[in-house]
């Protein structure tokens, strides 16, 4: 078992990723070490380094989209072996609160430990140290990591023959993109939809949209290389702007607007939903994955719009997914050819090329960057 591990961590916020040798404790009951195979870079920890969203210690250790081999069980702990192949799904499930209860397991209680670097069941507990100090791990997982440790709430088990490079995109940009279109914005056979914002969440969102039924999928992205790969992903037409969307789509629907609009931006803006809540129709969807910054509560929405027109702006975390049953649900998609993950990755990336990987997220020159170990 490896004492010490590289991660790649911010210490500040604004601040950037950089590498560093942090120490890694073994694993307790309920808990595996887990070396990593692969790693997504999404756009959220991208929110912890510019400050859009607040954590509650630093440094902290980033990542929450991975997949690995497990290579130390702790005491006590059913159902786990060394060897075993899984995938971190970025919110733990434990199986028993009231939200689990109810089928929301997205929404389980030990999410609200996401973002203050301890174990998801004890706040003052941690397990990656740095000269003796604490080092948080995102959302108790802390992916960009060659070895990490982690509760078993957050990893599922997979089958050893999937890639682990493409099973890694599985806990996170995969289930929040399609599932916002198939579960929260609820398309259906012939509808129009708009997903505004083409990068690991959008491309999945067009995807999931396809998969629905839909028949007019409609991608926005400013950026021309992301409108250009969006047909790879279902989309039938591609456009720079909401505005040029919402005209496009009112064009096929008797000037009505799209059916839904699923929101999927980088960094979302009051102004993006409100875009989004004028191209839909009567009884129309928005559906807001995105994040920007948490202290922004404008959205200068039309009341009048939004009551009379009888429309829903509904958020969507993880795409209402259920980890533990649709992390291997996706894979099985996967193998029938019905999901395309290989097609997600743009650039590969190591552990030390984090912050140039954000580099290139900005620039807008990658669907989904990946770390390699």
């Amino acid at each position: 078992m490896p004492t010490t591990t590289r991660v790649s961590l911010v210490r500040q916020t604004p601040g950037t990723f950089e590498t560093a040798t942090v120490e890694l404790d073994d694993p307790r009951q309920n808990e595996v070490t887990v070396k990593l195979a692969a790693s997504g870079l999404c756009h959220s920890d991208d929110h912890i380094a510019t400050g859009d969203i607040p954590v509650a210690m630093y440094p902290f250790a980033g990542g929450h989209e991975g997949a690995g081999v497990i290579t130390a069980v702790g005491p006590d702990t059913p159902g786990y072996a060394v060897g075993d192949h899984v995938v971190f799904s970025f919110l733990p499930a434990c199986g028993h609160c009231e939200f689990c209860a109810r089928g929301l397991s997205n929404l389980c209680d030990l999410g609200a430990s996401l973002l203050s670097g301890a174990r998801p069941d004890d706040p003052t507990s941690f397990r990656m140290h740095e000269n003796g100090s604490p080092v948080g791990q995102m959302c108790g997982i802390s992916t960009f990591a060659e070895y990490t440790t982690a509760s078993v709430d957050a990893v599922v088990k997979i089958d050893p023959d999937i890639p682990l490079k493409l099973a890694a995109l599985i806990g996170c940009g995969v289930p929040t993109g399609w599932g916002a279109a198939t579960r929260s914005a609820k398309v259906r056979t012939g509808d129009v939809v708009i997903v505004a914002g083409i990068g690991g969440i959008g491309a999945n969102a067009l995807q999931g949209a396809r998969a629905a039924g839909a028949r007019a999928v409609i991608a926005v992205d400013p950026v021309e290389f992301k409108r250009e790969q969006a047909p790879t992903f279902g989309a039938t037409h591609a456009c720079a702007t909401i505005g040029e969307a919402t005209e496009y789509a009112k064009s096929l629907t008797n000037g009505q607007g799209a059916d839904s609009a699923i929101v999927t931006t980088g960094v979302v803006t009051g102004e993006q939903v409100a875009e989004a809540m004028a191209s839909i129709r009567k009884a129309g969807t928005v559906v807001v994955t995105a994040l920007g910054n948490l202290l922004d509560s404008s959205v200068p929405l039309s009341l009048a719009d939004l009551t009379l027109m009888q429309k829903r702006l509904q958020g969507s975390l993880f795409g209402e997914s259920n980890p533990r049953f649709d992390i291997p649900n996706f894979l099985r998609l996967y193998r029938t050819g019905d999901l395309k993950l290989a097609e997600l990755i743009t650039r590969e990336y190591t552990l030390d090329e984090v912050a140039l990987a954000y580099q290139d997220l900005h620039a807008g020159k990658n669907i989904r960057g990946v770390v390699v170990y």
